[in-house]
């Protein structure tokens, strides 16, 4: 805000908030007016300590000095060039910086403004390249049940959270949708990988035996569902899905938005798991939120099956008016910048092992039903109360927020991701705070 300007607008009418219970919201506001390293500052002064960065986006900590300066600089050198039949040269480097972090095979990459975006870009190219390689038949997509993959038509489609989807229609049509992972009656309080439900992949063979390969176009699966609550694959799940895949010929696509840059404690989930997708969706840590942005990751296949007919003519019709932006860009290559000089990217790894002791102590604290964790995310999962879901979660995070830690909560289910330059002592903070609340809340 501008200097001297009122902490608190006088009037919260006007926004219509985001995922957000409004009213109650706006009876009691919690507002953030300044953030830095992994706090962030409430209107009153209170310090509150970044259990999830963000939303999932701050990784490297916030107001970071190289991202703040890059941005500055750039502002004042360039603010916007035309992002189409011109070009500026950070949009191209940091597609370069991109393409070298990547897993071997992915080498080309488009610019988005969003991981909304970026899944509609992901499954855009998917059927275009289909057609493009004289497959036009493949028109079906299939995602997952409980996946998250933004808010636009196409990633609600292929998207299996119900209350995303309910309100909107029918969709796009031809989309199928593979079961979940979730498999609480055998995998509760799994320290890391759970050790079943690695047959659940085998139900991309039954959806093809439905339809026939030569129908369907692309599968979509986040390497670990992150916004439905930390839902984590058996080992040799997503090697699985891509057997399958390579074998009907269809395209396998990795949503990365959450799991990408060092969220797992590797570059990206597909360095985790040891799988390459042939199409990867990232948005979110490529700027560390900061400015918005998104990159899809292409195979060369891909990207050469339209680089065909005269050179003069566009190859494919789709862009956004701030694809690679100037502004955007330069924030992007001191992001990188930023986790290369802290080792950020393998943080998380490093950081594990501490991060999985301390979730789990919470397995006795009251209404916890399971925990879940993988490289620096986790999931505390409540009972729900009867007739009353999603209250007990919120009154959890509430008090959270009354105690200096911000916590996220969906359904029932607390969700964490603290910026990768957490250190033990914010681990404690957090872990500690969680277990006064839930002794705390009905």
């Amino acid at each position: 805000m501008s200097q001297g300007a009122p902490s608190i607008p006088n009037d919260l009418n006007a926004f219509w908030m985001p995922f957000t219970a409004n009213r109650q919201f706006k009876k009691s506001p919690r507002m953030f007016v300044g953030a830095k390293d992994m706090h962030y500052t409430t209107a009153d002064g209170r310090q509150v300590l970044d259990g999830t960065a963000g939303l999932w986006c701050v990784n490297a900590g916030h107001c970071r000095p190289l991202i703040t300066e890059a941005i500055a600089r750039q502002a004042a050198e360039l603010d916007y060039a035309p992002a189409f039949q011109m070009g500026h040269p950070k949009a191209f480097e940091l597609a370069n910086r991109l393409v070298d972090l990547a897993p071997d095979g992915l080498d080309h990459v488009l610019f988005t403004n969003s991981g909304s975006e970026s899944v509609e870009t992901a499954l855009k190219v998917a059927l275009a390249y289909q057609k493009a390689i004289g497959q036009g038949s493949r028109t079906r997509l299939v995602g997952r049940e409980r996946g998250y993959h933004g808010v636009n038509f196409g990633g609600i489609s292929v998207g299996g959270i119900v209350s995303n989807r309910k309100m909107f229609g029918t969709l796009l049509t031809g989309v199928d949708h593979l079961p979940h992972t979730h498999l609480p009656a055998k995998n509760a309080f799994s320290r890391g990988e759970p050790q079943h439900g690695l047959e659940l992949a085998d139900e991309l063979e039954r959806i093809v035996a439905l339809h026939d390969a030569s129908t369907i176009a692309a599968v979509i699966v986040e390497p670990v569902a992150g916004s439905t609550g930390v839902l984590i694959p058996p080992p040799g799940y997503l090697k699985r899905l891509r057997e399958i895949c390579d074998k009907h010929g269809i395209l396998l696509i990795f949503d990365e938005v959450i799991t990408g840059y060092g969220r797992l404690g590797a570059p990206f989930g597909a360095d985790y798991f040891g799988v390459t997708p042939d199409i990867m969706v990232t948005a979110k840590g490529l700027t560390n939120g900061v400015v918005p942005m998104g990159a899809v990751f292409t195979s060369a296949k891909i990207h050469d099956a339209f680089m065909t007919g005269p050179e003069h003519l566009i190859e494919f019709f789709h862009g956004y008016t701030y694809s690679g932006n100037p502004i955007a860009s330069a924030a992007g290559l001191a992001t990188l910048e930023t986790y290369k000089q802290e080792g950020l990217l393998t943080r998380g790894a490093e950081l594990g092992s501490y991060w999985e002791d301390a979730l789990h102590s919470l397995k006795d604290a009251p209404h916890v039903i399971d925990v879940r964790n993988i490289g620096l995310v986790g999931a505390v999962e409540l009972e729900p109360i009867a007739g009353e879901p999603t209250k007990r979660a919120f009154a959890a995070f509430v008090k959270a927020f009354e105690a200096g830690v911000l916590i996220r909560t969906t359904g029932d289910i607390i969700a964490l991701s603290p910026p990768l330059i957490v250190e033990k002592q914010h681990i404690d903070q957090i872990v500690d705070t969680i277990r006064t609340v839930l002794g705390e809340v009905d």
